[in-house]
């Protein structure tokens, strides 16, 4: 087993065990006509399952095993999205997202095909034998796979359709399994990964693209759990942008940290929505009345921003030196997607646990609210993040090297000034943003920049125009092949005709000819018989004799 394969194996189930009491507290439906509650237990065996497969995905040592729990993620996660299957639109965004990750599972594919034709064996262990186009065709499917995987532009509107499932699904989908598969693939595969050139660049530009991409539609968002989706994908890009760096260690160092803030934030949203029956943002502001939620919320929500000495600010301070290695000015734009981070987990904290429109005497305190459990699976999972700020003491983050047997990169004084610089720029962008949010109403513009930029109605358009060119191959299939087929058939019905009316009568005029000769040569035939047996030794005799003459002249040439 591989460090990379040892942190998740205990990073998974350090997630997924309070997010799973918490579903079984939070989705427990009451029971009509009693005081008791019923509780979930087909979400929690689907939960169960889902967490189960990530185990063993991340356990597996050959691509065959890999193959196998990769399809029941996501088969696991269709079912966690669609679970409430009767509200309007989840199937539907249930099959979307399905069909998404699917289109990039056929990578996976092709990455163990071409392995399997370059050593003969699917066994991780040797890949090490690959090389030449075969070891393009798999860094290249392995890519695909994994960017669909987390989430990576263009495959991230994914995301916003899997919020259609129920909070815990979204947690635990975010923080543990689905979304987490992808960089998994891309740390334990690096040592393949990096053996081709084209794949530090792609990953930069990839993982660059989507956590700038990611950061402004989280600051845009108004939906809780949209916001802490595009936050996801924009966290994930960084890890990507770290892995293509060549510091897969850091990447899987943010991976940890971020598992614990992002589970504890959407733990915090599925809360906050309870007592105000949506997840829209500026109908919470719920500081006042859910003090206990609100402080786990805000450590979640700093160490997310990436405020000294949190956990995740000494990861994604890392990234930011691992992109110095490669060129400054990339440095300057991984600070710059790090201060985004700040900008809008500044907003959630704000919008959704910043006090003035609840408090004790609001309508929000008579709904059901949330029970003790659902609080202290919270409350562990920002203990987690807290614990996990120990990375910042010194020789910490140097041990924790040498355990997994990674390079850390040593920080440079100015991209760590650079950087803390725009996270405090970031946090007062934040709330400046939320002093305007309050007072104004959002524009059209905005809401469709906050749904990932636009990129859901491009892809509509395209989708119309691929509908309109598949119902022009259509009507031509309709008027020119089927036109063809259908004068085909009507050629061979005409000879059929022809057939029944002249075909007979010329057959059976043939058969009578044919007939007739032979009856005619058998009566010629019938003449040479007299019946006379003198007759026939006579023509025996003259036969004979011909012969000998015949013989003899030729004996005596």
């Amino acid at each position: 087993m591989t460090s990379a394969s040892a942190v998740f194996a205990i990073v998974v189930p350090l997630i997924a065990a309070p997010i799973i009491v918490y579903s079984a507290y939070h989705e427990a439906s009451p029971v009509s006509g009693r005081e008791t509650v019923r509780p979930p237990v087909g979400l929690v065996a689907l939960l169960t399952a889902f967490f189960g497969a990530m185990e063993l995905l991340v356990l597996a040592e050959d691509f065959v095993t890999l193959l196998i729990a990769w399809e029941l993620v996501g088969a696991c996660s269709w079912a966690l999205i669609a679970h409430e299957w009767q509200k309007a639109g989840n199937l539907r965004d249930a099959t979307w997202a399905f069909l998404v990750t699917r289109f990039g599972d056929l990578g996976l594919y092709i990455a163990a095909a071409a392995a399997f034709a370059g050593t003969g064996s699917f066994a991780f262990a040797d890949l090490a034998q690959l090389d030449g186009w075969r070891l393009d065709v798999f860094v290249a499917g392995v890519v695909l796979a994994a960017a669909a995987k987390s989430a990576q532009v263009p495959f991230s509107p994914w995301l916003f359709a899997a919020m259609s499932g129920p909070t815990p699904v979204s947690a635990l989908l975010h923080a543990a399994t689905m979304v987490a598969a992808g960089i998994y693939l891309v740390v334990r595969l690096h040592a393949e990964l990096s053996a081709v050139a084209w794949f530090a660049p792609v990953a930069i530009t990839l993982g660059l693209t989507t956590a700038l991409a990611g950061g402004l539609v989280a600051c845009l968002q108004g939906h809780a759990k949209k916001l802490l989706a595009a936050s996801t994908s924009a966290q994930y890009g960084l890890m990507w942008l770290a892995a293509g760096a060549g510091f897969p260690g850091i990447a899987l160092v943010h991976f940890v940290t971020h598992a614990f803030t992002k589970a504890a934030l959407f733990l915090a949203a599925g809360i906050a929505e309870r007592y105000v029956d949506s997840y829209s943002l500026t109908a919470m502001r719920l500081g006042r009345l859910l003090p206990g939620v609100a402080a786990a919320s805000m450590v979640a929500s700093l160490a997310l921003a990436g405020v000294v000495p949190l956990s995740a600010a000494w990861s994604k301070e890392k990234i930011v030196t691992a992109a110095g290695h490669q060129a400054s000015w990339l440095a300057v734009i991984v600070a710059v997607a790090a201060g985004l981070s700040a900008l809008y987990a500044t907003r959630f904290q704000l919008l959704a646990f910043g006090r003035g429109r609840h408090d004790r005497m609001s309508e929000a305190v008579s709904r059901p609210g949330h029970s003790w459990a659902e609080a202290v699976a919270l409350y562990l999972l920002a203990a987690g993040t807290l614990a996990l700020s120990l990375l910042w003491w010194p020789g910490i983050g140097n041990g924790l090297a040498d355990l997994l047997s990674v390079h850390f990169p040593g920080t440079r004084p100015w991209e760590l000034i650079l950087s803390l610089l725009l996270v405090a720029l970031g946090i007062g962008l934040g709330a400046w943003a939320v002093r305007r949010e309050v007072s104004s109403q959002q524009s059209e513009t905005h809401t469709a920049m906050a749904d990932w930029l636009g990129l859901p109605m491009l892809a509509a358009r395209g989708a119309e125009a691929m509908l309109m060119f598949s119902h022009g191959l259509a009507r031509f299939d309709d008027r020119a092949v089927d036109a063809g087929i259908r004068g085909s058939a009507r050629f061979g019905a005409w000879l059929a005709r022809l057939g029944e009316r002249r075909g007979e009568g010329a057959f059976d005029g043939a058969t009578n000819q044919l007939a007739k000769g032979i009856d005619w040569a058998g009566q010629v035939a019938r003449r040479a018989h007299t019946g006379q047996m003198h007759h026939y030794y006579t023509g025996i005799a003259a036969g004979l004799a011909a012969i000998l003459i015949i013989l003899s002249i030729g004996a005596l040439l």
